[in-house]
């Protein structure tokens, strides 16, 4: 995996809708190249602490080396955040300050050519954040039928054309590089996506049925309550329109049942400077709640 400096997105949003003060105890639950826990052990010193979890075997060692300097106030744990308070009480962060996920694959990740999450170049079709367990997207692709693919390329990444995309796949059977797909992609759709690559929407839905993306942040979502302390902040980055429809409908929800208030009744989105230094946070979104009593 490339050791490459990577850019962590809304850095000074994530850090204030965190509220983040010195001796602070945070979860970063998706810790990837380790950007936004750098930031909190930086503005915790001298004894604040950081969990930070991450299911990529490869991303949690990388972190590691780089935030070593903080020596044990970082604790890293591999595993998916479906399972955030098995893993927060094996480490013993059962009382926080605050909660952060930044959602999505990481730079790092689509910088990893062998990871196969790039449309852009040539690699075998995984997708796995872990890639320990579970089904691959070569998997999907070359066994799931015409049906199953099209619902996952309809619901996951809203593809007007699931259903011809879905055709020509198990049309074009066994594809098992990322150009393969495409390529097989882009005979069905031609240029009709304007300025993005018309692949964009099919490995996203490939990559967040892989690892199942969704049903994790529910999960996790509401595993946060008992996690947080009174007026312990949970913030959290989408990046796609079904990720951030699950945080804005739980956030609510739990603010009418008096778990959380809402800190932000709107999204947050990056600056236009931050957009044009960092192409990959256009998309982002960050939300903001505060547990209550």
């Amino acid at each position: 995996m490339s050791s490459t400096a990577h850019v962590p997105v809304m850095v000074e949003e994530a850090m204030d809708g965190l509220r983040v003060h010195p001796g602070g105890v945070y979860v970063d639950c998706t810790l990837g190249a380790g950007g936004h826990s750098r930031a909190i052990l930086e503005r915790t010193r001298p004894d604040g602490r950081v969990l930070g979890i991450d299911r990529d075997a490869a991303a949690l060692g990388l972190a590691q080396q780089s935030l070593a300097d903080f020596g044990e106030r970082l604790v890293v744990a591999q595993g998916d955040f479906a399972e955030l308070a098995r893993i927060c009480r094996d480490a013993g962060f059962t009382e926080n300050d605050g909660i952060l996920f930044d959602l999505g694959v990481s730079s790092m990740q689509l910088d990893t050519t062998e990871r196969g999450f790039s449309f852009q170049r040539e690699a075998p079709l995984d997708m796995r954040f872990d890639t320990s367990r579970g089904p691959s997207a070569a998997d999907i692709v070359n066994s799931y039928t015409e049906q199953e693919i099209a619902r996952i390329l309809w619901e996951y990444g809203e593809e007007r054309y699931s259903r011809q995309i879905a055709h020509r796949i198990v049309r074009n059977r066994p594809i098992l590089s990322t150009l393969r797909l495409a390529e097989i992609v882009r005979q069905v759709l031609g240029s009709r996506r304007g300025r993005i690559h018309p692949a964009t929407r099919t490995f996203m839905a490939l990559r967040i049925a892989v690892n199942r993306e969704l049903e994790s942040l529910k999960m996790a979502m509401e595993q946060t309550v008992d996690l947080l302390r009174e007026g312990g902040r949970l913030v959290v980055i989408s990046y796609h329109s079904l990720e951030d429809r699950i945080v804005k409908q739980f956030m609510r929800s739990e603010a009418a049942n008096h778990a959380y208030s809402l800190v932000t009744r709107k999204v947050i989105k990056p600056t236009s400077l931050e957009c044009l230094s960092n192409p990959r946070s256009r998309s982002a979104r960050l939300r903001v709640a505060e547990r209550l009593a």
